[in-house]
């Protein structure tokens, strides 16, 4: 025997213990029905209670609560109090968050503008030292190469002749009063 033949035997070995199916294979709702009663055909049936078969059944409607007034405790007021302030800081912050967004904007764009000018003015500035820029410049203005007669010649052959001039020696007595008077000025500036 196979393995083939094994499966497929247990495949089916479930329908030989159950009946074979003549028919509809649709459910059938009232089989529990009736097991249920071939299962207690021999016993006396069960009488239902005269108390509640005596009894009609009414639905009573019970009277409409009213729930009382309830009072609002001072810490839950303080902590939505608390709430509300904080939410209204957060918007706050948010508020200012995006106005320092919109101002680095702006600067950044101003950077941008600034770096432009100061590589256009780097520019200018380089060309002003240009030897042909100051050479056209120097001839607009109405310079030109000096002529021979305005050229001079200085002699320094001869060597350095200096002059020194001495100031006088003051006397004692001059530069006693010059000592005296540092020394006065000293102490009332000191206790200025």
């Amino acid at each position: 025997m196979g393995v083939a033949s094994a499966a497929r035997e247990l495949r089916y070995s479930g329908y030989s213990s159950r009946s074979a199916v003549y028919g509809d294979l649709a459910y059938d709702l009232d089989r529990e029905v009736r097991e249920h009663t071939l299962r207690h055909a021999g016993e006396a049936r069960r009488q239902p209670r005269e108390e509640s078969m005596a009894r009609p059944q009414v639905r009573r409607v019970s009277q409409v609560q009213v729930r009382q007034k309830q009072k609002l405790s001072v810490f839950s007021l303080l902590g939505f109090g608390a709430v509300a302030a904080l939410a209204v800081l957060v918007l706050m912050s948010y508020i200012q968050l995006t106005e320092l967004s919109s101002q680095v904007v702006e600067l950044k764009s101003q950077l941008s503008t600034l770096q432009t000018e100061n590589v256009t003015l780097t520019a200018q500035y380089e060309r002003m030292y240009d030897l042909e820029t100051v050479k056209a410049a120097a001839e607009a203005a109405g310079m030109g190469k000096p002529s021979n007669s305005q050229i001079y010649y200085i002699d320094l052959s001869d060597g350095d002749n200096a002059v020194v001039y001495q100031k006088e020696e003051p006397d004692i007595l001059s530069r006693l009063l010059t000592s005296l008077n540092h020394g006065i000025y000293t102490v009332v500036e000191y206790f200025d």
